[in-house]
């Protein structure tokens, strides 16, 4: 190339890389300027490069969540990779500084890049018809850049393929260069102002996630109040928020969305971003308004389908309970049920509002001990296992399990609610009043090891406590029992029973075979579509089971409905918000719905049979 060519090649990488970081540079301050994650901890460094190896390197979560649209996806990233030194050889060769040759290895990757570039302009094709054609609508509003990114994408391998054909140092091969050159440059300044922005920053993104499933960080200091305004985002939450792919897989899976709510979690994570783009990480105006919606805030039933969904790393959950927190904490939060739920724990220490005399003569007239210090375990029974009718039954039949494998056990004399509900909803102090009444109960007992049928108090007072000193060990019944299965006793009539996974249980603490386990050995498990990690809610998370839904159609009723569909005449539960939201939706659904039963309640059934 002639000294004229490199002069108009610099001036316009130049330009290309200007506006480039033109807009990547101010989000880089806007993340750098946002508020510390005090309680962040980058060590240790090895499972975080792992995760980053497999879910950027090797696409493992896009594929697997996805399969074809996300191998698609994956050959597009991949040959990016690939034409990376390819890229760097093109603009080193205007410059008499190629380092690729058209001999040994040079010419072996130019072909091998080749082969690469027939696969992404495949692949890009297909994603653009699947966007623009087919149109899921989670991947709405349809984007013009998306379709303009696409183009490019398939310019660039277009372009770089037709060169294997054209005669080498003629005009049509020196055409080609520029056009390749030109789709280059033009394509840099586009990614930080369009969805491709994760190209830059999600391995970042991934590699700095918090520890630990929606683990919602601890408020700092007496002014710390969660997410009210932009001074309360931290570095971690901007980050995610310019992340976002805008895939829209988050939507795909909520459960709130899909029966009409307001809720977007898609929206959740851009409407940070269109709010630090408008206000900046030291704006004082309320995050809860132009940008982000109170109401869908508050419809997310804490199910965690949205994080287990994302690609690139955004929590969404911390983000939720957070704007959560901010309306609590700080009043701004009015809803009649929500109060009611506070006062009602504040006086009688459950949510059902019944005395705490009621537990105790539950207690007396079904004999079972108190936990004394000699007991290998203490049964914790959570408000419905305490109070509510059909959450007893699910107690008793753990009690009955628990004596036919000779295991010891107890229950604590005086027992509040874990604090869950009011955790979820944003009421920090109420939750932190609960925890500490209780861990007093517990230290005093001198229990070191629990079991409850609740997977939310399991997830609270095993992970949530902790922030108020708690070490307590805690496992789901479903869990012990799994691990005596072969002492159960065997057989059952063979019918079908359908398993629905309780979010809390399974993506929360990733227990999916242990139930199944323990009902296969009484009878047939079957799947209903949406199971294990793909589990659809009951609808009772978040605190809503204690609020109710105002719009839409009734989550428990989606997900009865889709139980009863498979056929099976017993739908087995694992979670007492579960049994209890499920048990009104297949009423609600049929005359004559399929019978509910607790996972332990088909184990004691059968040890009834026996004896």
């Amino acid at each position: 190339m002639n000294w004229t060519g490199r002069i108009v090649l610099l001036l316009a990488i130049a330009t290309s890389v200007s506006l480039f970081w033109r807009k990547f540079g101010r989000v880089l301050r806007i993340i750098r300027e946002s508020k510390p994650d005090a309680d962040f901890q980058l060590r240790p460094i090895g499972p975080r490069i792992r995760k980053v190896l497999w879910e950027v390197g090797a696409q493992g979560l896009v594929i697997a969540q996805r399969p074809l649209p996300g191998l698609a996806h994956a050959f597009v990233f991949w040959g990016f990779c690939v034409f990376a030194l390819v890229t760097l050889n093109h603009f080193a060769s205007a410059f008499g500084l190629g380092f690729l040759s058209r001999s040994g290895f040079g010419r072996f990757y130019f072909w091998f890049a080749g082969a690469f570039a027939v696969a992404v302009a495949v692949s890009i094709a297909g994603l653009a018809f699947r966007r623009f054609v087919i149109r899921p609508k989670w991947l709405e509003p349809l984007s013009p850049e998306s379709g303009l990114i696409a183009f490019l994408i398939f310019a660039l391998m277009v372009t770089y393929l037709a060169a294997f054909f054209v005669p080498e140092g003629g005009a049509a091969e020196l055409a080609l260069w520029w056009a390749h050159t030109l789709v280059l440059l033009a394509f840099l300044p586009l990614i930080p102002k369009t969805k491709h922005m994760h190209l830059v920053l999600s391995p970042l993104t991934i590699f700095l996630e918090r520890d630990g499933f929606s683990r919602i960080p601890p408020l700092v200091g007496d002014e710390d109040f969660g997410l009210d305004t932009g001074k309360d985002l931290t570095r971690i939450a901007s980050l995610q928020a310019y992340s976002c792919v805008e895939c829209g897989r988050c939507t795909e899976h909520c459960p709130a969305n899909n029966t009409g709510k307001v809720l977007n979690p898609k929206e959740i994570i851009l409407g940070t971003r269109h709010y630090l783009n408008e206000f900046g990480p030291k704006s004082g105006e309320l995050l809860l308004g132009k940008h982000l919606s109170m109401e869908a805030a508050f419809q997310c039933t804490t199910c965690g389908a949205c994080e287990y969904q994302c690609p690139v790393g955004i929590q969404h959950l911390p983000i939720i309970v957070g704007l959560r927190r901010g309306a609590v904490n700080t009043g701004k939060w009015d809803n009649p049920h929500g109060s009611e739920l506070f006062v009602t724990l504040e006086r009688h220490g459950n949510a059902l509002g019944f005395a705490p005399s009621e537990r105790q003569k539950f207690i007396e007239k079904n004999n079972l001990p108190y936990f004394d210090g000699t007991q290998e375990y203490c049964l914790w029974m959570g408000c419905l296992g305490s109070y509510d009718p059909n959450g007893r039954k699910i107690v008793l039949a753990l009690a009955e399990v628990l004596r036919y494998l000779g295991i010891t056990f107890g229950v604590l004399k005086q027992e509040k609610c874990s604090g869950d509900p009011v955790r979820r909803l944003g009421n920090d102090y109420l939750f932190g009043e609960l925890a500490q009444q209780n861990l007093e109960q517990i230290n005093e007992s001198k229990a070191t090891k629990l079991v409850s049928i609740c997977p939310h108090c399991v997830r609270t007072i095993g992970t949530d406590w902790k922030e108020h000193g708690a070490n307590v060990a805690i496992e789901h019944h479903t869990e012990l029992l799994a691990r005596y299965r072969d002492q159960l006793p065997a057989g059952g009539d063979g019918q079908s029973v359908v398993f629905h996974d309780a979010c809390y249980l399974g993506r929360y603490r990733g227990i999916y075979d242990q139930p199944r386990d323990v009902i296969s050995r009484f009878g047939k498990v079957v799947d209903p579509p949406r199971a294990r990690e793909r589990g659809f809610c009951c609808g009772g998370g978040g605190g809503l089971m204690f609020l109710g839904e105002e719009t839409g159609k009734r989550v428990n009723l989606e997900r009865a409905q889709e139980l009863a569909g498979t056929g099976a005449k017993v739908v087995a539960a694992a979670c007492p918000f579960c049994n209890s939201m499920l048990r009104d939706g297949l009423a609600a659904n049929s005359a004559t719905p399929p019978e509910l039963l607790d996972v332990v309640q088909i184990a004691a059934a059968a040890i009834q049979k026996q004896t």
